[in-house]
C-alpha cells in the first residue's frame, strides 16, 4: 500500500477553502496533520469556527485546528464577505461545531508538526489557501522547521490579471509583504514552491447537475450547498471548487501543468500593489535585470479541469 502524503492546510475558510477542506479531510491518499487559520475572507474568529465546522462535516474531528494571525503584517485587514457571505460559509445555516480549537498559536502548531515530520523522515506538503501571514511568521520565527517541509503549494497570485484589483489576486493583495517573505525564505531554505494562481483557479468547475447528485452524508450535503452557493454568486450553471484545485494538484500532480519562472511581489505600486510579477523573459534578459534575481518557483499555467472536478466529486461523495 502506498504511504499517504502528509499535508497541512493554512486557510481563511470561506466557500472555496471549505471545498478544499472537504477534499483534504476525506481523500484516502492524504494524511491531514493539521489546519491553521488566518484572517482573510472573513475575520479570524469566523475562520476558526468555519474550519472546525467543515472538518466535522468531513468526519474529521481528530484534526487539530489552530488560530493564527488576525491581521496582515502591515496593512489593515480587508475581508471578502461580499463573496463568501456574512459568516464566510455563504450563510448556509449549517450546524456549527462545538469543539474548541487547539490551544497553540498556528505557528506553534506548524512548528511542532514540521519538527515531528523532520524527525520521522516524512516531510509535509504545506498548502496555504489564504493570505500568507502565518507562513511568513513561521519561516522567519522558526526557520529550522523548514527541515520538515517537502514543498509549499499555495493558492494565490496570477501571471495575468487579478481579482481583488485589476492587478492583484486577493490572497497576495491582502498581505503582499508576507507573500514576498515566503517566496524569499523558501528559496533561501531550499523549499520548492508551486503557485496555483488565478490562471487555473476558476477552471475546475462542478456543474449544478453534478452537485445535485451529492447527498447521503454530511460531507456530500455540504459540498452540494457550497457549489450551489458559488453558482448563485456568479450566476452560472456550476461553481468552481477554487482552492480545492490546489489540493487536487497535491493528490494528482500530473493534472497540473507548471513552468518555472522568477516571481516578484509588487509592494509599492498604487494600482499594482500585491501583483505577482511572473518573469517570462528569456534567460539573457532575466540575468541582466538591474534588480537582481527573483525567487524561481513553479507557476501553474494549465489544469486538467475535468479530471480534477471528477476527483473532487468522487472524494466528497
Amino acid at each position: 500500500m502506498t504511504a499517504r502524503k502528509p499535508v497541512v492546510l493554512d486557510v481563511d475558510t470561506g466557500l472555496d477553502d471549505a471545498c478544499a477542506l472537504l477534499l483534504a479531510g476525506r481523500h484516502p491518499e492524504l494524511d491531514l496533520k493539521a489546519v491553521t487559520c488566518v484572517g482573510g475572507n472573513v475575520g479570524i474568529d469566523d475562520v476558526v469556527r468555519n474550519t472546525l465546522t467543515v472538518l466535522d462535516a468531513a468526519g474529521r474531528p481528530d484534526v487539530p485546528v489552530a488560530r493564527g494571525a488576525a491581521v496582515p503584517l502591515i496593512q489593515p485587514v480587508r475581508t471578502a464577505r461580499h463573496v463568501h457571505g456574512a459568516d464566510g460559509l455563504g450563510d448556509l445555516d449549517w450546524p456549527r461545531s462545538t469543539r474548541p480549537p487547539d490551544p497553540r498559536h498556528a505557528i506553534e502548531l506548524l512548528r511542532d508538526v514540521l519538527r515531528d515530520a523532520a524527525a520521522d523522515g516524512a516531510p509535509v506538503t504545506l498548502i496555504p489557501l489564504a493570505p500568507l501571514t502565518n507562513i511568513a511568521l513561521l519561516l522567519r520565527t522558526y526557520p529550522e522547521a523548514a527541515a520538515g517541509l517537502k514543498e509549499i503549494v499555495f493558492m494565490g497570485g496570477s501571471a495575468g490579471s487579478g481579482n481583488a484589483t485589476a492587478s492583484a489576486e486577493f490572497n497576495i493583495w491582502t498581505d503582499p509583504e508576507a507573500a514576498a517573505i515566503v517566496l524569499k525564505s523558501a528559496e533561501d531554505l531550499g523549499v520548492p514552491v508551486t503557485m496555483y494562481g488565478l490562471d487555473v483557479f476558476y477552471d475546475v468547475v462542478v456543474t449544478l447537475e453534478q452537485a445535485r447528485g451529492l447527498s447521503g452524508s454530511p460531507s456530500a450535503e455540504l459540498a452540494r450547498k457550497l457549489i450551489e452557493k458559488r453558482s448563485e454568486r456568479y450566476q452560472s450553471d456550476g461553481g468552481s471548487i477554487g482552492d480545492g484545485g490546489a489540493v487536487c494538484a497535491v493528490i494528482d500532480p500530473s493534472g497540473l501543468t507548471t513552468q518555472r519562472y522568477p516571481v516578484r511581489v509588487e509592494l509599492s505600486g498604487g494600482w499594482s500593489r500585491g501583483r505577482t510579477i511572473v518573469d517570462t523573459r528569456d534567460a539573457v534578459d532575466q540575468a541582466s535585470d538591474p534588480q537582481g534575481p527573483a525567487p524561481v518557483i513553479h507557476v501553474a499555467t494549465a489544469v486538467d479541469a475535468k479530471r480534477y472536478a471528477e476527483l473532487w466529486l468522487a472524494t466528497v461523495r
